[in-house]
């Protein structure tokens, strides 16, 4: 996800040629296939340093790829791994354990053959409260939500609409500090896709973009604060109340919208043009 302190051109978005889309189609597979691959494993009594590890082998020894967010902006590892009330930006620790109860995000982005694809999931360890599946669900309704807007035509801010709406038709609030981003050659590139907005605002979707719709939904208010381990900034909850997030990368077709990123679970359950 990318920050909205940074202020890349939103009038701007790289409109892919399709060579180009054929290896965003490649590169969002194999990113769909990590996730698939590391659910079986994200059980009780895991650490989030196996579950990054095992994504780097994944990545490098089965996939043939190159972890993407290692070494992006400093960062050492292979995924991040957002826990309860880490809303993004969690960091995989040795001594950190899963516990049954707990929800977590686990984010990760693959390049291959210079395209970069970025997917995340949440994932419920053992019997969770029943708060905590609601946040859960609903969180990856509001990202289906967001998607199933996108055609050419469509305005950045009817996306950003249709998350807030159903966020906070259920009671939760949306966080407005980072966003989704256009992806491609370059893991953040224009435009910046925010959670939250007006229909008919923002910029004008055509055939060829690429983007990423990552909503952060909080069970409490929107505030969040950073946490430093070293020189990186693990974000939370002001109110250290749960927050939940699901990512997809999305192309822009010419009749709609494809989930680049779309895992093997949810063919049953995703929108689909």
């Amino acid at each position: 996800m990318q920050s909205t302190e940074s202020k890349p051109d939103n009038n701007h978005c790289t409109i892919k040629s399709p060579e180009e889309i054929e290896k965003m189609r490649i590169v969002g597979r194999l990113t769909a296939k990590v996730l698939e691959a590391v659910s079986e494993m994200v059980k009780p009594g895991i650490t989030t340093m196996e579950i990054n590890d095992f994504c780097e082998r994944y990545i490098v020894d089965t996939l043939g790829a190159i972890p993407g967010s290692k070494g992006q902006y400093g960062y050492p590892y292979t995924v991040n791994t957002s826990i309860n009330k880490v809303v993004c930006h969690g960091m995989p620790a040795v001594g950190e354990v899963l516990e049954k109860g707990d929800i977590v995000n686990v984010d990760v982005t693959v390049i291959k053959d210079g395209y970069y694809g970025d997917s995340s999931k949440m994932f419920c360890i053992g019997e969770v409260a029943a708060h905590l599946q609601r946040l859960v669900d609903v969180t990856q309704q509001c990202l289906y939500e967001g998607i199933k807007v996108v055609k050419p035509g469509a305005m950045l801010g009817d996306i950003g609409y249709a998350i807030q709406s159903h966020a906070e038709k259920h009671g939760y609030s949306v966080v407005r500090e980072f966003c989704g981003h256009g992806i491609g050659k370059q893991m953040h590139e224009s435009p910046q896709v925010t959670h939250y907005g007006k229909r008919g605002s923002g910029m004008t979707l055509q055939a060829g973009m690429t983007f990423t719709i990552e909503p952060m939904i909080n069970q409490g208010k929107a505030a969040i604060k950073s946490l430093k381990r070293g020189d990186w900034d693990i974000i939370i909850t002001a109110d250290r109340r749960p927050s939940a997030q699901w990512e997809h990368t999305i192309l822009v077709t010419e009749s709609g919208f494809e989930i680049l990123s779309l895992r093997e679970e949810e063919k049953d359950m995703a929108p689909l043009p």
